[in-house]
This record gives structure tokens, C-alpha cells and sequence, in this order.
């Protein structure tokens, strides 16, 4: 998977947790935990953007922490209206699935840059200074 469309499935996840939000049911807990969710969720696309454009490979691999953190988080919270008996675990399975899967991929591309196993770019411009 190309980073142009982990932005997208990340974005993906934070809008269909919006709709999730719209839906919840109107009382208090809910609702509070609906907003830490909305908060979590949003966040995980966000901090995947920020750090598409780091500045160095530690500045990366710190905000794929954060959005492995983010992912993670939105997990535990739709587990909190699955046990806590305020949605049905099959109308959420779904979004729990992906929030899990986006914490693994996250958690395998810090480990890949760890490791100083990135592929190199083919991509070469004439005009830059830097040599490979």
C-alpha cells in the first residue's frame, strides 16, 4: 500500500466515525465517549498527513507513533460502546477491524524504518544536488 492511499483509508476511517458519532445514541456516556472517539479517530489521518511531509526520519517515525497511538485509542473506545452495551458489536466490527488493522500497518512501517530497510526511490531529479 502506496501512502496516497493510506491517506485515503485513514480519512476514510475518520469520516465513517463521524457518521458512527451522528448515530450514537443522546445520553451522557455515549455521547462522551462518542466525542473521545470523534477526537481519536479523526486524529489518526491527520498525524498520518503530518507525517507524509517530516523532516527527518526521526520526526517521522515519532508521528507514526502518534498515529499508531491515535489508531490504537479509537480501538479502545469503540470497544468501550461494544461493552458497555451502547452499540451492537456487529454494527461496529467493521470500523473496529480497520482501526486495527491501520495500528498494525502503522506499527510494521515503524519497524521497516527502524530498521533502515526502506526502499530507495528510482525517481531521480537532474537538477538536484543530492547524490544517492
Amino acid at each position: 500500500m502506496d501512502k496516497n492511499e493510506f491517506k485515503r483509508r485513514t480519512k476514510q476511517f475518520g469520516l465513517r466515525v463521524i457518521k458512527l458519532a451522528g448515530v450514537l445514541p443522546r445520553d451522557m456516556p455515549a455521547q462522551v465517549i462518542g466525542k473521545q472517539l470523534l477526537r481519536a479517530a479523526t486524529s489518526v489521518g491527520a498525524n498520518y498527513r503530518a507525517a507524509c511531509r517530516g523532516k527527518s526520519l526521526a520526526d517521522i517515525i515519532n508521528k507514526l507513533g502518534i498515529v499508531e497511538e491515535e489508531a490504537d485509542e479509537s480501538v479502545y473506545w469503540l470497544e468501550m460502546l461494544i461493552e458497555a452495551g451502547l452499540m451492537p458489536e456487529t454494527r461496529l466490527k467493521d470500523l473496529l477491524r480497520e482501526a486495527n488493522e491501520i495500528v498494525a500497518m502503522t506499527v510494521a512501517s515503524i519497524k521497516t524504518l527502524r530498521r533502515g530497510t526502506v526502499c530507495q526511490s528510482k525517481i531521480q531529479n537532474p537538477k538536484s544536488k543530492i547524490t544517492a
